[in-house]
């Protein structure tokens, strides 16, 4: 089991003019890891709010794992990449590459999005798109690699095995 912070960027929803979809969507496709949703709120699309709420969620020591939804696309106001990387002590690729080709089975445009996913300290952050659609495809494509990324940054794990033909 391992605890999950779960970030929802949105002027409309920060100003609750929208219901919080997509947060939702994150807690149900997550569900079957048995993970606990220790920190949960909604900021608008500013990067000095999202890079402060990351920031404080994993340097509390309290979240394995930060998963954003909202402000990955090409409007001026996406800006949730920038606010992660700012913050972000490592850049891990393979998450976003995961995401895109599995969505692109699914939707040309998927090639859009900008998600990508980090390490600060000991918490992985993963950035998702906004739509509960595009949340549940991008976590259904990394869900099998979660538990071992966080067992890892957690020093569970101390060499990562192969596999034999």
């Amino acid at each position: 089991m391992f605890s999950v912070g779960v970030l929802t960027v949105s002027d409309k929803g920060s100003r609750h003019e929208r219901e919080d979809l997509s947060g939702e969507a994150i807690q149900k496709t997550l569900s079957p890891l048995n993970v606990t949703i220790a920190k949960q709120d909604i900021v608008p699309d500013e990067k000095h709010l999202i890079a402060q709420r990351l920031t404080s969620w994993a340097d509390s020591g309290e979240v394995d794992l930060v998963v954003t939804t909202g402000g990955t696309g090409l409007a001026p106001r996406d800006v949730t990449p920038e606010a992660t990387l700012s913050i972000i002590d490592k850049e891990v690729p393979g998450f976003g590459e995961a995401m895109r080709a599995y969505s692109l089975t699914k939707v040309p445009t998927a090639m859009l999005s900008r998600a990508l996913a980090g390490i600060r300290k000991r918490t992985l952050i993963i950035n998702l798109p906004g739509s509960p659609k595009a949340v549940t495809e991008c976590l259904d494509a990394i869900l099998p690699a979660l538990p071992h990324a966080i067992e890892t940054l957690r020093g569970e794990v101390e060499e990562c095995g192969t596999a034999e033909p």
